[in-house]
Formats: structure tokens, sequence, C-alpha cells
């Protein structure tokens, strides 16, 4: 019986890599070697994509940054009011439309979720009065949504927040 259950997983998990063939592909924007491009001499980490853009992390300035590139213009986005000297950001996620960047930052030690909304380029911090470590934020593709990890209750667990009013959502669990 052990051996069944170890022989199905097995199967699938390699009819799945045989139908991926074309994934993942490599994205073949230019080098620059000055950092205007997506492609650079930094240590860039954590990408994101959503829709025709993508947000990563990355020491380009010699301090670890929010950088947004556009895929269809194939730049760099200027981001006015997101990267702060005394914030050092983590794992950023945007909306599909581009409006709100979401990212784990670390100020003084303390770690929080933050909103960049850059249409009024306001950054929110949306867990200062959270007496909790935090980390691995995601958005929905409609910005309205923020889930994360949140060591509130002495453990790891996911937190959904309103990404307007930074309000838990109360959703119902459903008994088993």
């Amino acid at each position: 019986m052990l051996k069944r259950f170890l022989f199905i997983p097995m199967v699938s998990l390699v009819s799945l890599l045989s139908s991926c063939t074309t994934y993942p592909r490599l994205l073949n924007f230019t080098f620059d070697p000055a950092g205007r491009s997506l492609n650079s001499p930094s240590d860039d980490i954590t990408p994101q994509i959503s829709g025709r853009f993508i947000t990563f992390v990355s020491d380009r300035q010699g301090r670890q940054d929010v950088y947004l590139f556009d895929g269809n213009n194939r730049r760099l986005v200027d981001i006015p009011g997101l990267n702060q000297l005394d914030i050092l950001a983590s794992h950023p996620g945007i909306s599909e439309d581009g409006r709100y960047i979401v990212f784990a930052g670390t100020r003084q030690g303390q770690s929080d979720i933050y909103l960049h909304d850059r249409e009024t380029r306001q950054l929110r911090n949306l867990t200062e009065n959270l007496k909790a470590e935090v980390r691995n934020p995601a958005i929905s593709a409609d910005g309205s949504t923020i889930a994360f990890e949140s060591s509130a209750n002495g453990q790891w667990d996911l937190m959904i927040i309103d990404a307007r009013s930074g309000q838990p959502l109360d959703i119902p669990i459903s008994p088993r």
C-alpha cells in the first residue's frame, strides 16, 4: 500500500514537468550596467509579476528598495513617495492595474506591511498597531485585499485585511 501512495505523486510530478517544456521562459530584456533596466549588476530579489508590471527589491542605490518595471514599455517606472531611507523593503507585490504596491518593511527593528498608492503618492503603514512580526504580503488583483503572515498568536498565521482601511476582514470559517 505504501508503494502505491509513493508512486502516484511521482507519476503526476513527471507528467507535470514534461508538460512544461516551454516554461519558464527567459525574458529578453537588455542588460544595463547603470541599473536603469530590469537586468542590472545589482542584487535583484523577490520578483512578483501582475499583468504588465514586475515588482522587485534591489540594492541599486546602496539600500534595499522596491522597484517597478513596466513590461509593455520595457523600462523602470519612477515611484515618488515609495522608498524611504529608513525602511528596509522586502517582498513587494502590485495590483493588476499597477496602482497599489504592497511590501514588507523593517524600520528600527520593527516589521510592518506598507501600502503605496501610486495615484496619490501616499505610503501607509497598515500594521503599525499590530504587536507582532509580519512578513510576505500579497495583494489582490484589484488592490482591495492584502494577505500576509503574522506572529500575533505566537505562531505564523495568515491575516487578511482590507487594503483601504487596514482592518482585518471577517471571513467565516466553515466547519469540517
